[in-house]
Formats: C-alpha cells, structure tokens, sequence
C-alpha cells in the first residue's frame, strides 16, 4: 500500500497596509507627507501644523485647479482631499486627484491670537486672494472650484510654500496626453453622472461641468495639433467667460451697479 504524504500549506505573513497601494499611490503619500509633516519654514515652523491656511492644487502643466481655505489645519483639510478623499469636491467628482501634481500652501499663522469672527474674515480675505490669483495664472481664466470664494477686500498673501507630489516616473506615465485625455472625460462623466443621479445639483457643479469640458477640449485639440504638426491652439481659442460668465463672483452675489 503507497502512502500520500500531505503537503503542508506555505506561511503567508499579511503584508503591511502601506504596501499595498500602486507604487505610483506609495509616491504621492510619501510626497505629501513631505509637505503636510516635515516640511519647515525657516524659524522651524512645520508648515502643514498651521491651524488656519489657505491652499491649492495644480495639475501636471502647472495650471492651478482648485483654492482651498481651512481652520482645521493645513496638514488635516490637505490630507482629507488627497488620501481619505472624504470632501465634497472629491465625492461629488468635482475635483479629480490623480491630476493633482503639485500642492502650494499658505499658512496663516498670525490668525490664531485673532478672535475667531476676525480671524474669518481675514481667512475669507486670503482665500480670495489665492482664489484671484490662481483665475489669474489659469490659461483659461478658471478654475474647479464649486463654490467661488465670498468677494473680499484686497489683502496681500504670506510667503507660500509649493511641492511636488509626484515623481519623474509617475509624470511620464500619467502625464502621457492620451492617458490625460481619457482620465479626463472619465472625470467628466462621472460628474455628469452626479447631476443626473442627483437632479438638484447647485450652479457650481454645473459651472465646473463646462469648465471641465473645456479643458478637455483644448487638452484634446493640442493633441490633435501636434499630431498633425502644427502649433498648438491658444487656450482662448474657446471663451470660458463667454460659456459661463464671470467666475469672479456668484451670480446671487453680483455687485449692485448702483453701488459705490
């Protein structure tokens, strides 16, 4: 009589949390941690310890897509919309983080000896600025933001701080036009998908549906001109301003004509 031996079955050690993500994931934490935690101002500061801030995000161009403020913490509010992706602008598929490369960040440390109706305000006030500078700098003189920023004095912004959060090898492969385009009207269907599901959707969603639209447009055209050889189109080929308005204000929130 033969006998069967019984293979005996392989250990298998459960591998830490932190190594399960794409290395491309591992990176952009490993980034934002340096930015978020052990980044530093020159007295020392951790930069992302500040309570109050203001914050934005640019995309592998280094066009700026979306102005944040926050009384919660930089590193907190920061953190929330890239890793945990438990805020609205990321749920509501208005703000898409794999086109995230770049993060600036301004701390707003005097705010904290203020009382906290000032130290709104004067949050309120900076966020603006950012929001005015970034509509600025955008080639298409707008950005992702749901909800544009209540109109506010004019105030000078502090010393910002800006990283990197992704690699020279995540840049050549997700930065890829093809890959960008396709990532892009995924973007934009799922947004749409949100309007429809919902029914009632505020105006900003549907103002950041056209502006992703549009940035699909010429993200796709530049494409299609460089296949062809010949030079890209001006970003004002298409009139953001002329498809939405003024992105300087809500609609609710026009200024009075009459006023001074």
């Amino acid at each position: 009589m033969s006998s069967r031996g019984k293979a005996s079955p392989q250990a298998h050690k459960k591998p830490p949390k932190s190594s399960l993500p794409a290395t491309s994931v591992r990176e952009f934490r490993v980034l934002l941690k340096e930015a978020l935690t052990n980044a530093t101002t020159d007295d020392g500061r951790v930069i992302g310890s500040s309570k109050w801030g203001v914050y934005a995000f640019y995309d592998y161009d280094g066009e700026p897509i979306y102005v944040g403020q926050t009384k919660e913490g930089l590193a907190t509010r920061v953190r929330r919309h890239l890793t945990n992706q438990r805020t609205d602008a990321v749920a509501m598929r208005i703000l898409d983080t794999f086109e995230v490369a770049e993060v600036e960040l301004w701390p707003l440390w005097d705010l904290t000896a203020m009382s906290k109706r000032d130290a709104q305000t004067a949050l309120d006030a900076a966020e603006y600025a950012a929001y005015l500078k970034a509509i600025d700098e955008s080639r298409f003189k707008a950005i992702l933001n749901e909800k544009i920023p209540p109109a506010s004095p004019a105030v000078e912004l502090p010393q910002s701080y800006k990283f990197p959060l992704i690699g020279d090898g995540t840049r050549a492969e997700r930065g890829h036009p093809d890959i960008r385009i396709a990532r892009r009207a995924e973007t934009i269907a799922r947004l749409a998908a949100v309007a429809h599901e919902r029914g009632e959707v505020s105006i900003g969603l549907r103002r950041v549906l056209v502006i992703q639209a549009v940035r699909l447009a010429y993200l796709a055209a530049v494409r299609l001109a460089f296949a062809e050889g010949r030079p890209a189109p001006a970003p004002d080929a298409i009139s953001v301003d002329g498809l939405i308005g003024s992105v300087l204000y809500e609609s609710d929130d026009e200024p009075d004509p009459d006023a001074d």
